[in-house]
């Protein structure tokens, strides 16, 4: 009797014989270890810097180019709320003749979405109010056609290093953004000489988890991704591919702006909201490809026969249905028993006796709900793999179990590690022993992208921190300063009032003394533009939803527009503080 049986593929490129070392790079390497910015950026701000000194001008605060003040605009996470608040922010400083004066935008989450949604458009801040009816008119226009979405996401199997990230994008991401974006961020480089610089931030979770501080976050910029504290870039068209000792040694697809996205935004909930979406989404899958391929009754082979081959395709389908579902009722805390008996039923007489055997012996009891579901499922996807291997079935079931078992194994933003096994001694050990690096959504650390702008060689005057979070308008800020108080990064005192943190004002200022930033920091609802209706406000705008609608959208963004409003004064008074302290420091240099 024909068992089920893996493929095993062996062998692969072996590692070219190069190593760096305290800096100095092999002319083979795309690595740059360094605590600097790289050409291009400098040229970039070199640039912006001068139309901020216009811009200052305009708004008659008298500066000299030595005194130009690097301000950064940052945008927290919060999903389609931070988005539409980070684009109605934009645009209402656009309208006070402030837009111009950030030299650096930078995300996290849905920040992010609302960044790739600008850059796609070349020199946006020069056309931002046709750029931004473009934007709402897509978002409240026809959802991505499932063809589309699927073709994606067997685009994406391909690679080495398929996630759940991938998954997300495709069927998640692109669902709420309303579009499949397959420009590459490199396609920033060259059209957005009047724009902020911008900066799409992650974390990386091993990081995270081996609490290596100042290995946790990780940028990505036009032209290079890599660990903004540590000092250790790759060029941005190269992030993703295969490296051994500081050398590319494999090719992988180019990551394109909706992977960037998903890469960005992939925690818009709580675990149990996420998974449940990610498993209904696979369902739809299912459903969708049974009712194409019209899967629906007996294959015509010989059911008298007991091997894989003559399995009923419905029968196959009904199995990988099982298993969703299995995992569902897991999920929701309900006794898996009845699912797990029907698919050994469905396995009885495919499999040979041992293993079967190894199936059923799968341990059951109470108590262990979790860890049995996921043992099934990874087992029976396995051998629902190469049946459809066997039986050269179309890639789409492939993907879908693939999918399967990347939810039960929650595997998300698997990359190529660029340091792997190099040489350089400002990088952890830690990093640089494994082949692979996961990142994530920063805002499970921090929900806003202050250590990007932290970086000692971008010498940030002043940073504006845009807060959309649903909780807490004051954790960002004040988990940075803990944060930058144990990694001796210079940073404002901050100290939020318990009257403050109940009842938010729209503007605040934490003043850095010496060589440390100032901050300004503005909640998106607060007491002047909700008045005492806050907490309706976030009810309303929660961060995983629905997609908004043309009345929620104009809302929202008439509400983040009004902080910038009611704040300009505030806003050039301290600009005008930074342009000062710059000067007064200058001199004593």
């Amino acid at each position: 009797m024909l068992s089920f049986r893996s493929f095993i593929l062996e062998g692969g490129l072996q590692p070219l014989p190069a190593k760096m070392s305290n800096g100095n790079q092999s002319k083979r390497s795309s690595v740059r270890i360094s605590h600097s910015l790289n050409e291009a950026e400098k040229d970039h701000v070199t640039s912006r810097r001068v139309s901020v000194l216009q811009c200052l001008l305009q708004q008659d605060i008298q500066c000299s180019p030595d005194d130009v003040p690097n301000i950064a605009l940052l945008g927290s996470g919060g999903g389609e709320r931070a988005m539409l608040g980070f684009l109605g922010s934009l645009v209402q400083l656009d309208k006070e003749g402030l837009l111009d004066i950030m030299l650096y935008l930078g995300g996290v989450s849905g920040s992010t979405w609302c960044m790739a949604s600008l850059y796609k458009e070349p020199d946006w801040s020069s056309n931002l109010e046709k750029v931004k009816d473009d934007i709402i008119q897509r978002l409240v226009g026809a959802e991505i056609s499932f063809r589309d979405k699927m073709s994606t996401l067997k685009k994406y199997s391909q690679k080495d290093n398929f996630s759940l990230t991938d998954i997300w994008s495709a069927l998640v991401i692109s669902k709420i953004v309303k579009e499949i974006d397959e420009h590459a961020v490199t396609d920033q480089r060259s059209q957005h000489s009047k724009d902020p610089y911008p900066i799409y931030t992650v974390i990386d979770k091993h990081s995270s988890r081996d609490q290596l501080k100042a290995d946790i976050f990780f940028e990505i910029t036009p032209h290079e991704a890599g660990y903004s504290l540590t000092g250790a870039f790759v060029d941005s068209s190269c992030f993703g591919s295969q490296f051994d000792q500081g050398c590319k040694i494999n090719d992988q697809p180019a990551m394109d702006m909706l992977y960037l996205q998903g890469l960005c935004g992939s925690v818009l909930a709580d675990f149990i909201h996420i998974l449940e979406h990610l498993l209904s989404e696979i369902k739809k899958l299912f459903w969708h490809e049974s009712g194409e391929m019209g899967y629906h009754g007996s294959s015509g082979k010989d059911q008298t026969d007991n091997s894989p081959s003559s399995a009923p395709v419905d029968e196959v389908c009904q199995g990988l249905l099982i298993l969703v579902e299995l995992n569902l009722l897991v999920l929701r805390e309900e006794d898996p028993s009845s699912h797990i008996e029907i698919l050994h039923n469905l396995l009885r007489g495919k499999l040979n006796e041992e293993e079967y055997e190894t199936l059923i012996t799968i341990d059951v009891s109470d108590g262990m709900a979790k860890k049995n579901s996921e043992k099934h499922t990874l087992y029976v996807c396995k051998l629902y793999l190469d049946w459809f291997q066997h039986q050269n079935y179309n890639s789409t079931w492939t993907v879908i179990v693939k999918c399967i078992e990347l939810v039960t194994r929650w595997i998300w933003g698997t990359t190529y590690n660029f340091l792997y096994n190099m040489t350089a001694e400002e990088i952890s050990p830690h990093i640089l022993k494994k082949e692979t690096r996961q990142y994530e959504d920063a805002g499970i650390f921090i929900n806003s992208p202050y250590f990007s702008v932290l970086r000692k060689e971008r010498h940030i005057d002043l940073i504006i921190s845009l807060d959309f979070s649903d909780d807490d308008p004051f954790e960002t800020v004040v988990k940075t300063a803990e944060m930058c108080k144990e990694l001796h990064i210079p940073f404002p005192k901050v100290q939020i009032s318990e009257e403050d943190k109940h009842a938010p004002k729209d503007f605040y200022v934490f003043e850095g003394h010496s060589n440390a930033p100032s901050v300004i920091h503005i909640p998106l609802f607060n007491t002047i533009n909700c008045g005492g209706d806050i907490k309706k406000w976030k009810k309303r705008y929660t961060t995983f939803q629905r997609s908004y609608s043309c009345l929620m959208i104009s809302d929202l963004m008439e509400k983040a527009a009004m902080n910038i409003k009611n704040n300009k004064v505030g806003l050039l008074r301290e600009i005008q503080k930074v342009i000062n302290k710059r000067s007064t420091n200058q001199t004593l240099d």
